[in-house]
């Protein structure tokens, strides 16, 4: 769904506007292709025109990443295995990729579980991976935390100062937020492409 339809939406329905992202989020977060992220940037744009508060876009978007996230993960760990199982296309797909991704989880999990929040692929289905590969409890649930907030804030952030309003700050700081802006997101798109690699060379 593309952002102008979840915004006008929003914008009809600003009442409802921060438990549409929540659930949204928390859906995405568990593992299904919504738009979660989309609804966050639309929050966090109209916070910037003063229709919802950006700290409580930033702290219901933390609470709906991480409740999404622990929820796809203890579904997957419990429920997972024995769904692959019932059927036999995904149960050859078990037997195919799961032993790479316990390995995995096992080398990287801690980061992939973070870095995958800023990947769209990765962060619908990283908590299913991670449960499915039995990785620590304690482990997911503090790389997933800080990934949701770090994650959230940031986009939240980025949405509300350079949403609407990149054109004045770019006016009142000229390169430095332009080159500020490029730079930071040749790192995040380097970052995710190393990511991938690593998800999907992984013996």
């Amino acid at each position: 769904m593309a952002l102008g339809s979840i915004s006008g939406f929003i914008e009809q329905h600003s009442q409802l506007a921060l438990l549409l992202m929540f659930v949204l989020l928390a859906l995405e977060s568990f593992g299904l292709p919504v738009p979660g992220e989309t609804a966050l940037i639309a929050c966090s744009v109209l916070a910037s025109q003063g229709a919802l508060s950006i700290v409580a876009v930033i702290v219901v978007a933390v609470g709906a990443a991480v409740i999404g996230d622990n929820a796809g993960y203890w579904v997957a760990r419990s429920r997972g295995r024995a769904f692959l199982d019932r059927y036999e296309p995904t149960r050859r797909y078990a037997a195919r990729y799961l032993p790479k991704g316990v390995r995995f989880f096992a080398r990287h999990g801690g980061k992939a579980v973070f870095l995958g929040r800023f990947v769209t692929v990765l962060r619908v289905t990283t908590a299913w991976s991670a449960g499915l590969s039995h990785m620590d409890a304690w482990r997911f649930f503090a790389w997933n935390m800080a990934g949701g907030i770090v994650w959230a804030t940031g986009v939240a952030l980025i949405a509300y100062y350079l949403g609407e309003a990149v054109a004045a700050a770019i006016g009142k700081y000229g390169l430095y937020a332009a080159g500020a802006a490029v730079i930071l997101t040749v790192i995040g798109v380097f970052i995710a492409r190393r990511l991938e690699r690593r998800m999907f060379d992984a013996d």
